[in-house]
């Protein structure tokens, strides 16, 4: 390269170089995020409600059975001798459902008795040695110790005939177990063992239900409860057909408040047999009201949980400033809260929350 021609290029870069200095020089200067700051968020709020009469009603779902059902086992272990019930039979109670054979349960019971017989022959011999010695020692004949020593075994005897009687009691008893009666009228609605398995104590044998009677069990969060007290009539909805109107359940038992939060609690209500729609097995949903007299609600979207809890941002004189709130309930759309710091009439955001932070100015979007 020609020496005129490498002068001519360093001193355009060096009338070049201050150019670029002073355009990074007025580009430091200007802050866009120091001025976005500046300008107000653009939000959407609610009025904070005094809360009067009712929410809306609540639905949960549930299964109709029955109200009377149990599953039969047997308490002792064998083979399954006889089966009297096929599924869907109507049975009355102490009708005999099915038999167990055990080949150890009949010489049980035959041994517990021959003891207490020998058992029970002793203690007269016993009863009748004493009262002659009784007589004797009156005379002087029999010895004071003699008569105790009588005595004592007498009395051994009668602790013994207690203990073979227990004894047969307890094989009579183990013995009738082998036997699985109906406790009530019903209708048998399974069968889990054929004939000639081998049971074991407690395993199921048969399902009994009364179909007449039904229920269906709920589960509700715990702070509901209140709402709900026995015999109080609530609303239920056949789920399969929708086109049915409710019909009107009774409420049978309301579990014990006091529960851990967050954990559901079981309510029982009664259905009317003859409803249609509501056959065991069908799905149902049961209607909850609850009542909110006096309460402050807001949106679901207004409230913010943070690990300090949770909070609103009420909006006053077009800035927006954190509140912390106690969420007492969900309600649909609308959350039920506690907070000396907000009242009826408030305005709190609901929408715009990811770009706020306390003490923000606010521009409400209508």
């Amino acid at each position: 390269m020609k020496p005129a021609l490498r002068l001519a290029r360093l001193w355009h870069l060096a009338l070049l170089v201050p150019a670029l200095l002073m355009i990074v020089t007025g580009c430091r200067g200007h802050d866009p995020a120091r001025t976005a700051e500046a300008e107000p968020v653009t939000v959407r709020v609610a009025t904070v409600a005094n809360s009067e009469g009712a929410a809306p009603t609540l639905r949960f779902a549930g299964i109709v059975q029955a109200s009377q059902r149990a599953t039969l086992t047997f308490q002792v272990s064998g083979n399954l001798k006889e089966r009297r019930v096929e599924l869907g039979q109507r049975v009355e109670a102490g009708d005999v459902l099915a038999r167990l054979y055990n080949p150890g349960l009949e010489p049980a019971r035959a041994s517990a008795g021959a003891r207490l017989q020998e058992l029970g022959t002793q203690l007269e011999q016993a009863e009748r040695e004493w009262q002659r010695s009784s007589q004797l020692r009156e005379r002087g004949v029999v010895s004071e110790q003699a008569l105790e020593q009588i005595t004592a075994r007498r009395d051994g005897l009668k602790a013994s005939v207690a203990t073979a009687r227990a004894a047969l009691a307890e094989a009579e008893q183990m013995l009738a177990e082998s036997v699985l009666t109906a406790p009530f009228d019903g209708r048998v609605v399974a069968l889990m063992v054929e004939q000639e398995e081998f049971v074991a104590p407690g395993q199921p044998v048969v399902k009994l239900a009364e179909p007449d009677t039904r229920e269906v069990e709920i589960r509700m969060p715990a702070y509901l409860l209140d709402q709900l007290q026995v015999d109080q009539q609530v609303p239920v909805w056949p789920v399969q057909d929708r086109q049915l109107a409710p019909v009107s359940g009774r409420v049978i038992e309301v579990a014990q408040a006091g529960a851990e939060r967050g954990q559901l609690q079981p309510v029982l209500v009664a259905l009317p047999a003859d409803a249609p729609g509501l056959g065991v097995g069908e799905p149902v949903e049961v209607g909850v009201t609850p009542s909110i007299n006096g309460q402050l609600t807001v949106p679901v979207l207004a409230v913010m949980r943070a690990s300090d809890g949770n909070s609103v941002f009420r909006v006053r004189d077009d800035a927006a400033r954190r509140v912390p709130v106690t969420v007492q309930r969900i309600i649909g759309e609308q959350v039920v809260v506690a907070s000396d710091q907000l009242s009826a009439g408030d305005q709190v955001v609901y929408a715009g929350l990811t770009r706020l932070a306390d003490g923000d100015r606010v521009e409400i979007l209508p």
